[in-house]
């Protein structure tokens, strides 16, 4: 497989598969879900589940108003309409979206349900009856949920190396978020991360375009071959494009490296920032696509400027739509053409003329129907642009069933967290964990083994999982969600085992060490090295632990529970052993199933290490290239 294919201006196949077979089959439970049109003629085209996708969507745009049209350009959060849900008929949305812990009151399975068929009876409500669509980050997992299964983020994917293991991860992950109601997820991330001080280098799969294209298997475990049926979910790839590759220090939005400008020759674009985009619309056929908050600048055209990828038109719809071929339709990022030029109208224009199909205005619905509308009516957007947006989008409804189907379809909804879904989601642990030293035998660990263990990760489910976990943040501590953390592993293993967070139990009669460092909970621009306190080294406290615990019991084992590279230069002397272990998620047990040897160590490093922060950004390939640790790196063992 190419992950590079070449753009040669030829348009390919049609590239998402149609569904008028499966829509066939959903025929005779048709008249249900659109009963409540029959007051406005039954033998309307677009409500003929028999017919194809495309004529359908020409049939109803052609029915549309243009205030119908602009509506189904514009998402909103759930925040600003839940206390008045009527704005979902009167502003006649396309979609609602609940950003990072945004939530029903009851945070469960059927409250999320609930929720969203509430919503969607609202939408049912307008005059042609088009169903919302309903837009969620699971990015690791039905992450807003509390008792969903959590997955490694992403950067520990790609360390697994296993396209297979990413495809079932998701197919879960999708099977979990449409039996609760939203259609639509905002993943897979597929940025290059480039430098390691970036707050979202936990959302890549790596630093090479090549194994984050053959990590796209994520895509087909969202949306399978067929997007009506209850185990799958329009996927999104994102943030188109360059936002792993973004010049520290170029940032305007209050961060040092996130949101900010790619400093690039199209050579280099082309192959590391737009190579994943090609392979996720040619091969995977991905059915949205969200731009990224950065910028480019060009540095082979003289005079080149930044310019923002929410209006980029040659990017946009030059490149992605008309030579890659993408057919789908593009969704904004939160509030991103807030920060465009000029005022609040030339944003809306701008954005929509350079290609943008639907804009999440979490809190500005009203405000951007009115602005939209009056670019439209003054002659500054023109209808065919709006058109081929609404066409986009609705083709996608179409696809999903929800015209047939517009109701949450519960019936997987036991699944949801259920001991086969978290099996999985141990095994992904334990193939994403990365051995980078094991002298003297060190591992695996045996049962029979006197342990002490320290460190706060050792025993914190928020810390091991990360951002985007029940909220946008993420959060320390060990009541928001259920798992098993890396502590209760090792107990389950191990019957000697003592627990001390600070090391300052008596160290002394203890066969080995094992110490458990890392980071705590951010997301996106707040975890930028340089933002809030954040760094790639080693905090004070992680390094006083491995300093008392390494010097004085024989054998002494560290663990990084991190969603990046740490410095650990200085450390890695007084360690036997080493294991980068990520952020594992809900399932810390999948990483003792590697230490005590159960299940093999195969995980290989999807980033360079760096030896110290000044040295980055460093990755494989650079003309001077020295890292602690290479990319590819790992230890492996038999089983």
């Amino acid at each position: 497989m190419n992950p590079h294919p070449p753009l040669d201006g030829s348009r390919p196949r049609r590239t998402r598969p149609r569904l008028a077979g499966v829509l066939l089959a959903a025929a005779a439970l048709a008249a249900v879900a659109v009963a409540p049109a029959q007051a406005s003629g039954a033998a309307a085209p677009y409500l003929n589940p028999r017919l194809p996708v495309d004529q359908r969507v020409h049939d109803l745009l052609g029915r549309m108003t243009l205030e119908e049209k602009v509506g189904q350009l514009t998402q909103a959060e759930r925040g600003a309409i839940d206390a008045d849900q009527g704005q979902i008929t009167s502003l006649g949305l396309g979609s609602v979206l609940s950003g990072g812990g945004s939530t029903p009151a009851n945070n469960t399975p059927t409250g999320w349900a609930d929720m969203i068929d509430g919503y969607q009876s609202r939408a049912l409500a307008t005059r042609l009856h088009i169903p919302l669509l309903y837009g969620i980050d699971s990015v690791h997992g039905d992450n807003n949920l509390v008792g969903a299964t959590i997955f490694p983020h992403n950067i520990g994917m790609g360390a697994t190396r296993d396209p297979a293991l990413v495809r079932e991860e998701e197919h879960i992950t999708a099977t979990e978020t449409r039996a609760t109601g939203p259609q639509w997820v905002f993943a897979p991330c597929v940025c290059v991360t480039r430098d390691e001080r970036w707050g979202r280098t936990y959302e890549s799969f790596g630093e090479d375009p090549r194994l984050v294209s053959r990590m796209e298997t994520a895509i087909d475990g969202f949306q399978g071959g067929d997007l009506a049926a209850r185990d799958h979910v329009l996927a999104t790839a994102k943030h188109y494009a360059g936002d792993g590759d973004t010049r520290y220090g170029s940032s305007t939005g209050g961060y040092t490296i996130d949101q900010g400008i790619t400093f690039t020759d199209w050579r280099h674009f082309q192959q590391v920032d737009l190579a994943p985009y090609v392979t996720a619309v040619r091969e995977h056929h991905v059915g949205s696509i969200m731009p990224s908050f950065s910028s480019v600048q060009w540095t082979d055209r003289p005079g080149s400027t930044p310019v923002k990828m929410s209006a980029n038109k040659e990017l946009l719809t030059d490149v992605l739509k008309h030579k890659i071929g993408f057919d789908g339709f593009l969704i904004s990022d939160w509030e991103a053409i807030h920060q465009l030029p000029g005022d609040y109208a030339t944003q809306v224009r701008t954005s929509v003329n350079a290609g943008m199909d639907m804009f999440m205005e979490p809190y500005s619905a009203p405000r951007f129907e009115q602005a939209l509308l009056a670019e439209v009516r003054a002659g500054r957007v023109p209808m065919s642009r709006i058109d081929d947006a609404v066409r986009r989008i609705l083709h996608s409804k179409f696809e999903l069933g929800l015209f047939e189907h517009p109701y949450t379809d519960r019936t997987n909804i036991a699944t949801i967290g259920s001991p086969a879904h978290r099996a999985v989601a141990r095994r992904a642990v334990a193939e994403s964990q990365v051995l980078l030293k094991n002298t003297n035998r060190a591992l695996p660990l045996r049962p029979s083994q006197r342990i002490y263990v320290a460190g706060t990760n050792a025993n914190d489910l928020g810390n091991q999982a990360g951002g985007w976990t029940v909220t946008w943040q993420g959060q320390s501590g060990n009541t928001s969600f259920p798992g098993t953390t890396i502590l209760q592993g090792i107990q389950g293993n191990a019957a000697h085992v003592t627990y001390s967070a600070a090391a300052s139990a008596p160290t002394s009669g203890y066969d080995v060490g094992v110490v458990v460092i890392g980071e705590t909970p951010y997301a996106e621009g707040v975890g930028d090295v340089g933002n809030n306190g954040h760094t790639l080294n080693l905090s004070a406290a992680d390094r006083a632990n491995i300093d008392r615990v390494c010097s004085s019991i024989r054998t002494c084992v560290v663990l990084d529970v991190a969603g990046r590279t740490q410095i650990v230069t200085g450390e890695l002397p007084k360690m036997d052993a080493f294991v980068m272990s990520w952020l594992p998620g809900s399932e810390g047990a999948g990483v003792s199933d590697v230490l005590f040897g159960k299940r093999p160590f195969t995980g290989t490093l999807p980033v360079s290490w760096p030896r110290t922060e000044a040295q980055e950004p460093i990755n494989i390939g650079d003309r001077h290239y020295d890292p602690l640790f290479p990319y590819g790196y790992g230890i492996t063992t038999r089983h």
